[in-house]
């Protein structure tokens, strides 16, 4: 995982969380990555300085627990980030308790009814199933428009 530093076209700075620098390009060009502020998809990388620590340094570096009273300053700090964080997970709920609603589950079959659907074999319709990231790949690159749905961190309980 690699955490980078981002800032929107609007000067809004954040932080977010990838797999690899790889997985941050592939999402950056498919405008997946966004402001958490404004929404904007023009967003960059910021200057990062990096962390490095010798093996002499390692005990040095670990930071010490925070006291009770700064835990609660420090979170304190942050409620904005964290309303826009609970905003955005009802929203992505919301979106995927819509899907399921109003689209057939397909299952396991998803990446045939997809196809057939966009070579004009059977009538479109909304439909959501299983796909593994290969077959997932396979129907982008065919050019099949396909989504994946929002995983919850509530949703691995």
């Amino acid at each position: 995982m690699i955490r980078y530093n981002l800032r929107c076209e609007k000067g809004h700075a954040f932080e977010s969380w990838f797999q690899s620098s790889a997985a941050y390009e592939s999402q950056e060009k498919r405008r997946l990555v966004s402001c958490p502020a404004c929404g904007s998809v023009k967003v960059e990388r910021a200057i990062m300085a990096p962390q490095i620590v010798s093996k002499k340094g390692r005990e040095a570096a670990r930071p010490t627990p925070a006291a009770p009273a700064e835990a609660t300053a420090s979170s304190e700090s942050t409620p904005l980030l964290m309303a826009q964080e609970r905003e955005l997970r009802a929203k992505l709920k919301e979106l995927r308790d819509h899907i399921v609603k109003n689209a057939d589950n397909v299952g396991e079959r998803f990446p045939n009814e997809a196809r057939k659907m966009h070579y004009g074999d059977i009538e479109h319709r909304p439909i959501y199933g299983e796909a593994s990231p290969d077959e997932a790949r396979a129907l982008i690159d065919e050019g099949v428009e396909v989504t994946p749905l929002p995983v919850l961190p509530d949703d691995r309980n």
